[in-house]
């Protein structure tokens, strides 16, 4: 028995001092270790654990292989996110960089700084879900899709750390007046269109006046499903979206021009065909003429322009010769400039139109009336009773006389 005591006693001595030797172990192994690692912040949301590197302007990072690497900044402005609509909401660095570990380091390896900007572009379909699954839908993702990975993602025309509010009175797209920063966004990639929009009646009243009525780049394209333009279906359907502005009396009150341009289209040859087309087969191409056709994409200009505009006829007159190249001068004649025919505008034709108002009526309405008449007439005769015919005096007599001769006989 005490050979046993003495053997449990020595083994539990064993294991203590084992033990004990372990943690003498760990606890200089932890008090060894590099400064780049003992320092990684805590999985925490605590957003000064991460600025503690990023916030330095000069760190960088390389992204690529040894064919080809490029320099990766990593610096983050932290009074630009403060003021952001994200860091006023108190989003937190790792509710967006969800698949940091700070264990693993930053653990990603990218081909190139693009590859970077569109993987981390897909985090925001976390939250955005709506705006995500319109985006899917536009030439920007299809382009991307394809390999093109300069097409814009989120982040190249929101930021990534300054983003804007929406209902900001000063930087907001809810409010009109100030969407004057919306065009420089799209001169990122879209620089040649943007300086003829900067030159057209549009890009000058809102760029130079700040004047809220004029269309800006995403109220034809669109925010986020912004559509191929270059494809048969926008193109059917962009006198729509020209009618949005043009047909609204408000807005087109202030300057005098017709509200009647989407009426007038449609009722000639041009927009019959094309409204035709787009209900039927949206998809289909159609040579028929358009707004843009005539009045120019970007570079719209005034119609009382020498240069470009329409109401100047040698200007129509080289309009018509694209689709009509036996145009003479007396052309352009026929057309009206959307305008409803009135004492001040096209008095002939209005006095032609306001005589045809009368003639048709005062000859149909006549016609109309005798043919009522007539066919009333008929119906009645149809089904009237015929009346008993009682035959002359004369005749009765005369065949009294006759019956009477036969009784003789």
């Amino acid at each position: 028995m005490r050979r046993r005591t003495y053997f449990i006693i020595a083994g539990l001595a064993v294991i203590l001092t084992a033990f004990g030797f372990s943690i003498t172990n760990s606890k200089a192994a932890k008090a060894e270790l590099p400064a780049e690692t003992s320092s990684l912040p805590a999985p925490v949301g605590d957003d000064a654990a991460c600025l503690s590197c990023h916030q330095n302007p000069e760190f960088t990072t390389n992204v690529g292989n040894l064919q080809k690497s490029e320099q990766f900044v990593l610096f983050v402005n932290p009074d630009e996110y403060n003021h952001s609509v994200h860091g006023q909401m108190g989003i937190t660095c790792i509710e967006c960089h969800i698949d940091f570990k700070p264990e693993m380091g930053h653990g990603k390896s990218f081909i190139s700084r693009r590859e970077v900007t569109i993987k981390m572009n897909e985090t925001c379909g976390n939250c955005h879900k709506k705006q995500a699954e319109k985006q899917k839908d536009s030439v920007h993702s299809q382009m991307i899709a394809f390999g093109k990975y300069e097409a814009a993602t989120c982040t190249d025309c929101h930021t990534a750390h300054a983003v804007k509010r929406m209902k900001d009175p000063k930087t907001g797209l809810l409010y009109p007046e100030t969407r004057v920063w919306i065009p420089g966004t799209c001169n990122q990639c879209h620089s040649t269109i943007v300086e003829k929009y900067r030159n057209s009646v549009h890009g000058e009243a809102l760029l130079n006046d700040q004047n809220p009525d004029v269309p800006t780049c995403i109220d034809c394209h669109g925010v986020h499903n912004i559509l191929n333009p270059t494809t048969d279906k926008f193109r059917l359907a962009s006198p729509t979206m020209c009618a949005k502005c043009h047909t609204d009396p408000k807005r087109m009150d202030k300057y005098g021009i017709s509200t009647e341009v989407m009426n007038t289209y449609v009722a000639d040859f041009h927009g019959t065909t094309v409204s035709i087309f787009e209900q039927v087969s949206p998809d289909a191409p159609t040579n028929k003429p358009v707004c843009y056709d005539c009045h120019g994409v970007h570079d719209i200009t005034r119609v009382d322009d020498p240069k470009k505009g329409l109401e100047i006829k040698a200007n129509l007159l080289i309009k018509c010769q694209k689709c009509h190249p036996d145009a003479n001068t007396n052309f352009p004649d026929a057309w009206m400039s959307h305008y409803i025919p009135s004492t001040d505008k096209y008095p002939i034709v209005y006095y032609i139109n306001l005589f045809y108002k009368f003639l048709i009526p005062g000859v149909l309405v006549p016609m109309g009336v005798l043919v009522l008449l007539d066919f009333s007439r008929a119906t009645i005769n149809r089904f009237k009773k015929p009346e008993k015919v009682t035959p002359p005096i004369s005749e009765k007599t005369d065949k009294k006389a006759a019956d009477t001769e036969v009784k003789h006989d």
